[in-house]
């Protein structure tokens, strides 16, 4: 007899990209393009925030560490203390220039949020 249960610990990647981010006050930001996960820990670092633009045409890319986001079922969506203005400010990037998340990167993001690494 098969007793195994089923969790809610972990969830697939297709699952988190195009789930829409909000901020603290309910506005819409964005979605999650893409996840970025440290090769060596298995740990998600950042999520990649699409924020800006019009029907995809001109939306940069903005890593989130992904400690700041929070899932809010009754959203149905990751909610995070930011809004447009903070964004506005982070590094980004567009679609087809994804920068090399090397250690510097990572702490020039993370700085950017406040975050330690």
């Amino acid at each position: 007899m098969n007793t195994s249960t089923v969790t809610n610990d972990v969830i697939s990647s297709d699952t988190v990209e195009g789930t829409a981010v909000y901020s603290l006050a309910g506005k819409k930001l964005g979605s999650i393009d893409e996840l970025m996960i440290d090769k060596h820990s298995g740990q998600v670092r950042y999520a990649v925030l699409e924020f800006g633009g019009f029907l995809g045409m001109g939306t940069d890319r903005y890593p989130v560490p992904w400690r700041m986001l929070k899932y809010d079922t009754t959203q149905g969506g990751y909610v995070v203390p930011l809004d447009e203005e903070r964004l506005n400010g982070a590094p980004k990037y567009p679609i087809d220039e994804v920068p090399p998340y090397t250690t510097d990167y990572g702490q020039r993001v993370n700085q950017h949020y406040g975050i330690g690494l």
